[in-house]
């Protein structure tokens, strides 16, 4: 089930799961200050915490971002439907348009679902990303 949520502790702790422990991103890239201003979404199988992603809504533009989903979930589906679920949530807000930031390597997952690469590669907390958009 993806709900949004106000627990921002199962959040961080699969934020920390995935990028602070798994890919080696520092503590002070991770956290910012722009948790408060954000809709988070929260994938639970029961009480499990299995994935997130924090959505920034600005006018018609929707602004998608640190996703993550356990390793034990992924290749389920889990990650598409939590795209799905905030491009849902963005237009429900009356944004035209989500975009996000992806890391190189997951450009494909997320041409599978509709977002299209624009702009340079540029450099995200060491990892090489790009910005990608998709029409709501």
């Amino acid at each position: 089930m993806i709900e949004e949520t106000q627990d921002l502790a199962a959040c961080h702790a699969l934020r920390r799961a995935v990028f602070i422990e798994e890919q080696g991103i520092a503590e002070a890239e991770e956290w910012d200050d722009l948790d408060s201003a954000a809709v988070h979404l929260l994938a639970r199988d029961g009480a499990d915490p299995l994935g997130t992603a924090r959505l920034f809504i600005q006018g018609a533009l929707g602004k998608i971002g640190r996703v993550c989903v356990a390793r034990r979930a992924r290749g389920t589906g889990l990650g598409a439907a939590l795209i799905e679920a905030g491009c849902a949530r963005l237009a429900q807000a009356g944004c035209t348009e989500a975009q996000l930031g992806a890391q190189l390597q997951a450009i494909p997952f997320y041409e599978k679902l509709g977002f299209v690469a624009f702009g340079p590669v540029y450099d995200d907390a060491g990892i090489p990303h790009r910005d990608m958009r998709r029409p709501l």
